[in-house]
């Protein structure tokens, strides 16, 4: 059944022959005693949707699956096998609580959840998070954020974007005209004219202003936010004008980025892999090959390959899995797995990755 956490072009289905209680078994058996069969949890966990995950986890045995998972794995592979078993709405929520936790707010993390769900997804992130926290989700914003950015996050968390389909070309080429006003046209920049258009204009409205802005300015409305401002309220902007657009590119964009530089955003990965699965990962995939000319496969088995260690990544095209984990046995030895699920099994090399 559809909901607002699944889409047509997911990259995983729910299994047909599924059994919830075989599934729990086959978990339990793979955890038990020492060491741990990864390939066992791949394969179970990978290969089904978030609602036969959660089949499973009723259905499992002595501890709760998340406590075992947790006990018998570690670093980013635990914290990606966990994600698979967490309901998408508490999967987000969490990671809103953490970019708020600890010193200075991750507002990249706010800034990508916040650009890309819906009023409905995100009135359900709101309620989990009072659930979890017995806190009001705009308060713990409000604390957290400060000046435009704060305004334009709070009216994203609150759900006000207009849910109409009808197009008002007039109301289109007004709201151009506005924000030409408030930005091009003005020394300084008004920066609430935009916060308030591109923060609770319908999407179909907004892709026909951007249109009509081009023709008014001569330059993308992208182009005169990146000119006219900066730093969060400039990132978020301008991640809302690209999801007007196109969001699996704005996230092919993300996953680029995690993947490029110095450092490597495991947690960026895997948020994103994790949450898109059952929505749009196969058009995030081809997104990723229009951008960057290379698919987003390899880039993953490229990335792993020169890491030889740390992350397991959710399949990006179709139901599939390319991953690579160091794992250290009971005995101190250190084992380097590397598989593609569903595929012919795992392979092995010890002390050292291929």
């Amino acid at each position: 059944m559809a909901t607002s956490w699944t889409g047509e072009r997911g990259s995983i289905k729910p299994k047909a022959d599924f059994n919830a209680k075989d599934d729990a078994v086959a978990l339990r058996k793979a955890m038990k005693g020492l060491g741990t069969n990864e390939k066992t949890l791949i394969d179970v966990l990978t290969q089904r949707s978030s609602g036969q995950r959660q089949l499973i986890c009723k259905a499992y045995q002595e501890e709760t699956l998340v406590e075992d998972l947790e006990g018998d794995n570690h670093g980013h592979f635990e914290d990606l096998l966990v994600a698979l078993v967490t309901p998408p709405v508490i999967y987000d929520c969490q990671e809103v609580t953490k970019a708020m936790k600890g010193v200075g707010t991750k507002d990249s993390v706010l800034i990508e959840i916040f650009a890309t769900r819906s009023n409905k997804q995100m009135k359900e992130i709101s309620d989990a998070y009072l659930k979890q926290t017995e806190k009001k989700l705009t308060l713990d914003l409000k604390k957290e954020t400060s000046g435009e950015f704060a305004k334009a996050i709070l009216i994203l968390a609150e759900g006000k974007r207009d849910e109409n389909t009808q197009v008002d070309a007039a109301k289109a080429k007004e709201d151009a005209k506005t924000l030409y006003n408030a930005g091009e046209k003005k020394w300084g920049t008004d920066e609430s004219k935009f916060i308030d258009i591109l923060c609770q204009r319908s999407i179909p409205q907004l892709r026909q202003t951007l249109v009509e802005y081009k023709t008014i300015s001569g330059k993308s409305l992208q182009e005169s936010i990146e000119g006219e401002m900066s730093g969060d309220l400039e990132e978020l902007l301008v991640a809302i004008v690209k999801c007007v657009k196109n969001v699996p590119a704005y996230l092919a964009e993300r996953l680029h980025q995690g993947m490029k530089g110095g450092g490597t955003d495991e947690c960026t990965l895997n948020r994103i892999m994790v949450s898109r699965s059952e929505i749009d990962m196969l058009d995030i995939r081809a997104e990723f090959k229009k951008l960057y000319s290379y698919s987003l496969h390899s880039a993953i088995e490229s990335l792993l390959h020169e890491w030889g260690s740390g992350v397991f990544i959710l399949g990006d095209t179709g139901p599939r899995c390319v991953c690579m984990e160091r794992v250290s046995s009971m005995n101190g030895e250190v084992v380097y797995l590397s598989w593609e699920t569903p595929g012919p099994g795992v392979s092995a090399w010890r002390e050292s990755p291929p």
